[in-house]
């Protein structure tokens, strides 16, 4: 399956228009969460602002000075990843760039794991949504109001039904909820 995980503000924004995301910390319940559900992951596929973003937890030894720190590294810095860019043309560690389109690098990072993989950036993501890739929704919804910036999701061509499968609340107030996509088989 892949997986759609992103924090978002109360009014639907995963940045605020600085481009700035620091209200996103994650409590220490939270963190040990993505921690786990990273751990499951078979591939991580994203763009070029997500990969620089989380490339500190690869080399930066300061992120590995407490145990819940380490074990999170550990996990990231052995995950795959595929990187969707237009200026990079090399990164580092556990990760390659993508040479073909969204949906041949999706179909082909897929069928190389039984795990779920996991896709990141909003630009990506939004593709992948609409190319009907994404078969899972993970918000993170923080208590704050930003008031514009990067929305989470795109207006979409049609509807997307999702099922809410489960909710559960981090450090008293960071709300996860995690929805499935409802696919029409007829």
């Amino acid at each position: 399956m892949l997986l759609l995980s992103m924090g978002v503000s109360v009014d639907g924004f995963i940045s605020d228009r600085d481009g700035n995301f620091n209200w996103s910390v994650p409590a220490d319940d939270l963190f040990a969460f993505h921690t786990e559900r990273v751990g499951e992951l078979g591939a991580f596929v994203c763009g070029r602002r997500l990969y620089e973003t989380m490339l500190v937890w690869e080399p930066d030894p300061r992120m590995r000075e407490n145990e819940a720190d380490a074990a999170f590294a550990d996990i990231w810095s052995a995950l795959p990843k595929v990187v969707f860019s237009r200026t990079l043309t090399t990164v580092e560690g556990n990760a390659r760039l993508a040479q073909g389109s969204l949906a041949d690098e999706l179909s082909a990072v897929l069928d190389s794991t039984d795990a779920d993989v996991e896709i990141g950036g909003a630009d990506l993501a939004w593709q992948a949504i609409e190319l009907g890739f994404v078969d899972e929704f993970r918000i993170f919804r923080y208590p704050v109001v930003v008031g514009g910036g990067t929305p989470l999701l795109p207006p979409v061509t049609d509807p997307i039904r999702l099922e809410l499968a489960e909710t559960r609340i981090y450090g008293g107030q960071v709300i996860y909820e995690r929805y499935l996509r409802v696919r029409d088989d007829a």
